[in-house]
């Protein structure tokens, strides 16, 4: 059994979920100061990759990122290297797809976040950035770790744009979801039932260690 896809997979969720996670924050945190009609507008740009087709997504990654595309040829030109068919280039798919979830849990944690903590860290002359790691992160970091848990979980399973942008290739971009469909294409089910029962095994510990978390985060309480 080759454990490639495993390691592909893995590198690839936990890559994307990397910078997932400061653009999430970093959006959420943002938008959420607009006013509301403008604060809807870009909820509805940010949240729409979470109901497009996974392959209209990588559509438009191809479309953007190809070698026939400005940006895809220019870095051809400049590096010798496509940003399409690599094992790399599902990173940049896995962050489109999964970039809504991280989104929207970090914004509805910093919505539920109490101001009036923010507010007794300013009269103790605390600055802006300061309160924001120290004071609104720890206090919402429930919903951002839930947020970032099912981004990786997402990026783990992500198949239709991960297919269309790396393709299948074994031991280059070969990963568990591409796997599993070429297993069962190809009539290798048993196979292919390790490979879903390991997807499932390491998504379940992963939600389970959150859970354990979250549960020491609710008796320890919340403090400033």
């Amino acid at each position: 059994m080759d454990f490639f896809p495993l390691y592909n997979s893995i590198r690839i969720a936990l890559i994307s979920s990397f910078f997932t996670f400061f653009l999430g924050i970093f959006f959420a945190y943002n938008v959420k100061k607009l006013p509301g009609s403008v604060k809807g507008f870009f909820d509805v740009i940010l949240t729409l990759p979470l109901v497009l087709p996974p392959t209209v997504i990588g559509f438009f990654i191809l479309k953007t990122l190809g070698p026939n595309s400005g940006i895809g040829s220019f870095i051809e030109n400049l590096t010798g290297t496509t940003l399409v068919m690599n094992w790399y280039s599902a990173i940049f798919a896995t962050i489109i797809v999964t970039f809504p979830l991280m989104y929207r849990t970090a914004r509805g944690a910093f919505e539920a976040f109490d101001e009036k903590l923010k507010y007794a860290a300013q009269t103790l002359g605390k600055s802006n950035i300061w309160i924001f790691w120290k004071v609104l992160i720890p206090n919402s970091k429930k919903g951002i770790l839930a947020g970032l848990v099912l981004s990786f979980a997402r990026a783990l399973g992500e198949y239709g744009a991960t297919s269309m942008v790396s393709g299948y290739t074994p031991g280059r971009t070969a990963t568990i979801s591409t796997t599993v469909y070429q297993l069962w294409r190809t009539g290798e089910d048993l196979l292919a039932y390790k490979w879903v029962m390991l997807n499932v095994l390491i998504s379940f510990s992963v939600l389970f260690v959150i859970n354990i978390l979250e549960n020491k985060d609710k008796k320890a309480g919340v403090r400033l």
